[in-house]
């Protein structure tokens, strides 16, 4: 390993001249407290940021083994690592100058959720800290001012880690709280299975966010206050006794007039398969983690995907059981998305009739009496929902305004009013008592069987390379082919999409062999980066850039892959 007066060295001589001169830098060094790895150096000053990483020794970052001995907490101690090394690298980005994106020194910026990034890792037996992060390599035009990166590798850097990387120089007080809130959040979600709920929304909690592009707490906001009937109590760890509404497993109804709440709790509970982080508002939030949304998705693509028990004998004649089209109805699309996540192993549906294909949602009397079932193709969610609780113990919690079928067979039926939520069961079942009964087919429900075995796509390769581009949260190109993730709505940061990428180019170089089922795929790309970590699917050079997206959105992402063949 060469040492840190070696770079200086090398970095005088190389000083004015030619910008790819920089490349004879990669490589790894060692500093007073740290090991400083250059893994990639950018083209040119205007090119995409040179990659560049820190290594610190467990004894020398000295971290207590209680603050990442179990995975949440890790997860927890990495992100906040990230944090504190942005606030620190901020205040120097940009202080050395140059042409392009010289002095640049920055780490991803992390959001309101709680992920695990490739940005930061803590070794789980020896406490070793690696951080990677980016630096554009000042340049004069094209010509290297290396007395200007020196000002970063040799004064600006060393700062940054003293204060994001030694548990010393933090302020132990609040390391321990991140510590004790991610004990307590995962104290939350093993009680949700204990007393069989979805999803727990403590009191206090504030849902509402500052704005449409801003994912921080609405100032002045209603706090939340559980209805006495579904308010349920825990004891946790750190934090001590806390209530709030628990949302039992079953069907759930979310009503109310607009603007009263409904999407923000439904958002919020989508959203909060995640750990958030304190001062979020819904840090004590916490939703069944294999929870998945379930909306409309006009013109996806589907791939072979047995949609019957959905919907059957159509016009043309397609054929349901292996149903494709490029070019999907918002119901065709809906009644996908539910069997694929399905296929995922979804614990329950979360569903906004906003968001929804009306004639998929539901059929009302007078429509059944005017049209005859046998000449509709479409068997509404209205009329399975039952049969996928009692037979897959598959949960839903539907937002509905307008429709008040669902009051039929929904188990608990939550008003909100004014963002404050009311248990209006026994009420509206009452009032639905005077409105015909919807007639349901006694015909026993098929369930779809799922043996997709997806085989590569030589047509990808481009000179016997797979290219990945990430579009921010819209998407990911792989290939020549673009996959639109739009609406998958959980996913919660553009770093996951990119992991993505590099899931589905691992698939198609390693794994696409048309004997592995989808399913078999996807657990065994998460086998191997539990094994290995996400080098397995990148390469030792690992970038700072990826965040590990559960596996329902890596279903989702197959399923999306208009190139997948089948």
């Amino acid at each position: 390993m060469k040492t840190a007066e070696d770079l200086r060295q090398l970095l005088t001589r190389i000083d004015r001249k030619g910008y790819p001169a920089y490349k004879d830098t990669k490589g790894i060094y060692r500093f007073q407290g740290f090991v400083l790895g250059i893994d990639h150096v950018q083209g040119d000053p205007f090119a995409a940021p040179s990659r560049l990483h820190v290594e610190v020794g467990g004894k020398t970052a000295g971290f207590p083994e209680r603050l990442y001995d179990k995975e949440h907490k890790r997860i927890a101690l990495q992100d906040e690592l990230i944090r504190q090394f942005a606030r620190a690298s901020g205040k120097y980005s940009f202080q050395a100058k140059g042409s392009g994106k010289s002095g640049l020194l920055s780490v991803t910026r992390c959001g309101q959720e709680v992920l695990e990034r490739s940005a930061c890792t803590i070794d789980e037996k020896s406490g070793d800290v690696v951080l990677r992060f980016e630096v554009g390599f000042p340049a004069n035009g094209r010509t290297i001012n290396a007395r200007e990166l020196s000002k970063i590798l040799f004064e600006f850097l060393p700062q940054c880690v003293q204060k994001s990387c030694l548990y010393r120089n933090l302020d132990e007080r609040k390391t321990e709280q991140i510590m004790e809130l991610a004990e307590d959040q995962a104290y939350i979600r093993r009680e949700l299975a204990k007393r069989g709920l979805i999803a727990f929304v403590a009191d206090g909690a504030v849902l509402p966010r500052e704005s449409g592009i801003s994912q921080r707490p609405m100032k002045g906001a209603v706090p939340f206050q559980s209805p006495e009937t579904m308010r349920v109590e825990m004891d946790l760890p750190y934090h001590g006794k806390i209530t709030g509404m628990g949302i039992k497993k079953g069907i759930t109804l979310i009503v109310g007039g607009g603007y009263h709440g409904k999407s923000t709790l439904l958002k919020a509970l989508e959203l909060c398969v995640y750990p958030h982080i304190a001062g979020d508002g819904r840090e004590y939030v916490v939703t069944d983690p294999d929870a998945v949304k379930i909306r409309a998705e006009d013109g996806r693509s589907i791939k072979h995907t047995d949609i019957s028990m959905f919907i059957n004998d159509l016009p043309n004649k397609k054929d349901t059981h292996a149903f494709y089209t490029e070019d999907a109805s918002g119901s065709t699309s809906q009644a996908a998305n539910v069997v694929e996540a399905m296929e995922a192993g979804a614990s329950a549906f979360l569903i906004d009739e906003d968001t929804s294909a009306t004639n998929f949602m539901v059929r009302d009397e007078l429509m059944q009496q005017v049209i005859h079932r046998d000449m509709e193709p479409i068997t509404p969610f209205i009329e399975r929902a039952g049969a996928l609780y009692e037979r897959q113990g598959i949960s839903t919690i539907l937002v509905a305004g307008s429709s008040g079928a669902y009051f039929q067979i929904a188990d608990q039926i939550v008003q909100m009013d004014r963002y404050v939520p009311k248990d209006i069961t026994e009420k509206a079942k009452k009032a639905a008592e005077s409105y015909p009964a919807l007639h349901f087919p006694e015909t026993p429900v098929k369930l779809p069987g799922f043996q997709r075995r997806p085989k590569s796509n030589p047509g990808i390769y481009h000179k016997g390379r797979i290219k990945l581009k990430t579009m921010g949260r819209d998407g990911i190109s792989v290939g020549n082919e673009h996959i639109d993730l739009r609406y998958v709505e959980q996913l919660a940061d553009s770093e996951q999409l990119t992991c993505l990428g590099y899931m589905v180019k691992f698939a198609e170089e390693k794994l696409l062999d048309g004997k592995r089922t989808v399913r078999e795929i996807v657990e065994e790309i998460y086998r191997l980066i539990e094994e290995q970590g996400l080098e397995v699917l990148t390469g030792k050079d690992l970038p700072g850039n990826l965040g590990i997206p559960r596996k329902e959105e890596l279903y989702a992402c197959i399923d999306r892959y208009r190139g997948l063949r089948l």
